[in-house]
């Protein structure tokens, strides 16, 4: 049986998007699922289009969501080169043999002959398109003598090698996710294979890479459903087996109609790149995942979700575990609409899930917990007090950052609630009974409830307060334990600035 093979195919044209990031990790987990490799290959051939640090973005984000490729530029192998730039003689080569069929031809045809007929077209009410229709009219080796082709060649007039489309055939086609389907050739254009300066188009250089290259399967996105008629018909024409085709759903908009775009991100605020990306020109930064605060398994465990149902309908796996599951025929033919909230529940599932230490990392990551003079063990406890409540790292810093500095200021609509004018002596007398309370959680709360009872008062009355004192609102963890991790001498400072450095 012939060992699986697939590959993932990005140009280096901008940062990667979430639909690029999803066909990635499908290659790689039918990849491991079956044993077989992921290769990684730069399909750079659109100079024009080339975006300096872009193959680095794409090896770097990869590499982030843990995605990691058998073969590449990178990592080398035995197919090598990877990127499609440095493969120009393997492309000349198979150039030569394709225009010694009937399935190709060289066109000498200017841009500024073309776009002519595109108007004369256009007046007519019409479409133009270089096909079976028009080809011989136009400035082609089909239309033109062979003396006329000779002569242009040896006068060096630049032209593009196109595909010969046949005529009145029927192809049945076949794709793993859509099933069986009919193209009629009637309705495809003669497509450029190679462009002026030699270089081949995508068409041409994917079809001959992925021989080269031994691919069994190709796995990408349904825009490319429309091409799959010629990339057959280009493996027939230089006699070789096709691979076998799935063509995955688009991601679409939240609001369910049309692909997912980096406008809809900003209009909506979440990041459609996996990490931040500096646009070489114009220094603009688009936002990522990574940047965002998100964990990599969190992120790919919600992009493997868009488009594919693992068994039993689960939500939380594993790499590994996906690697366990996937099965590329239950990859959804619909369109999966994206969600931001979804998004952030996985995250904050992973963040339940996560070591206190790995959590610890992160947050001290964070400049305002880097600078402040707290200890490990300190922050481990803020830590599992805090993160219940959050989704990203960063939430339990900002949720609790009234433990890195002390409130200057109190909440209007807390003091209202929270202050009247018997506080203070509360809030006094509490305060000498915490000078010699030892400052653990559970006896701190005996203390505190010991007090309200002796003062015959409703805990409320206490801890309300107490909260304001520390917190500078009514919101937070448990007052005991806020107590504990400020310390005694912290805590019964924050009490004294309410009671006497605060003019309510």
């Amino acid at each position: 049986m012939k060992k699986t093979r697939v590959r993932f195919a990005p140009s280096p044209t901008g940062p990667l998007h979430l639909g690029g990031v999803r066909t990635a990790l499908y290659d790689y987990l039918f990849a491991k699922n079956t044993g077989g490799d992921f290769v990684l290959r730069i399909e750079d051939t659109d100079v024009a289009r080339y975006v300096e640090g872009a193959e680095n973005y794409i090896l770097e984000a990869l590499e982030w969501c843990g995605i990691s490729p058998d073969e590449s530029p990178k990592h080398g192998g035995k197919f090598a080169p990877y990127r499609q730039s440095e493969r120009r003689e393997i492309y000349e080569k198979y150039t030569a043999e394709i225009l010694k069929t009937d399935f190709a031809y060289i066109a000498f045809d200017t841009t500024e002959e073309l776009d002519e007929i595109r108007k004369e077209f256009e007046t007519k009410g019409e479409v133009f398109s270089y096909n079976h229709q028009t080809r011989n009219r136009l400035k082609n080796s089909i239309s033109l003598s062979e003396t006329e082709v000779q002569n242009l060649l040896e006068k060096k007039i630049p032209f593009v090698v196109r595909f010969k489309m046949p005529i009145d055939r029927i192809l049945n086609l076949e794709d793993i996710i859509r099933g069986k389907f009919s193209v009629n050739t009637n309705t495809l254009d003669d497509k450029v294979l190679v462009k002026h300066d030699g270089m081949p188009t995508y068409h041409f250089a994917n079809v001959i890479d992925d021989r080269e290259m031994e691919i069994s399967h190709v796995i990408r996105g349904e825009e490319w459903l429309p091409s799959l008629g010629l990339h057959v018909l280009l493996y027939e024409a230089m006699n070789w087996e096709p691979p076998q085709f799935a063509h995955l759903p688009l991601i679409l908009k939240p609001e369910g109609k049309g692909k997912l775009s980096k406008r809809d991100g900003d209009k909506f605020g979440f990041p459609v790149f996996p990490l931040n990306f500096k646009d070489p020109e114009t220094g603009n930064i688009s936002k990522g995942y990574r940047e965002e605060g998100y964990f990599p398994d969190a992120f790919v465990n919600f992009l493997a979700l868009l488009g594919w149902s693992p068994s039993d309908d689960k939500e939380i796996l594993s790499l590994d575990e996906m690697i366990q599951e996937f099965d590329i025929h239950k990859v959804h033919k619909a369109g999966a609409r994206f969600s931001k909230e979804k998004a952030e529940w996985f995250n904050h599932q992973y963040l339940q899930k996560k070591p206190t230490g790995e959590i610890l990392k992160h947050l001290k990551e964070i400049d305002a917990v880097k600078n402040s003079d707290f200890s490990d063990d300190k922050l481990l406890k803020i830590i599992n007090l805090m993160k219940e409540r959050a989704t990203f790292t960063k939430d339990i810093y900002e949720n609790g950052t009234f433990f890195f500095s002390a409130p200057k200021t109190f909440d209007e609509k807390s003091l209202k609630k929270a202050w009247n004018e018997d506080t203070p002596n509360i809030l006094n007398e509490l305060s000498e009974r915490l000078q010699t309370t030892d400052f653990k959680s559970e006896i701190l709360k005996e203390n505190i409830h010991q007090f309200a009872e002796t003062k015959g008062l409703g805990i409320g009355k206490v801890m309300m307060p107490l909260r304001l004192a520390l917190v500078g609102e009514l919101k937070g963890p448990d007052v005991p334990d806020i107590l504990e991790i400020l310390g005694k001498n912290e805590s019964l400072e924050r009490i004294e600035f309410m009671v006497f450095g605060v003019s309510f």
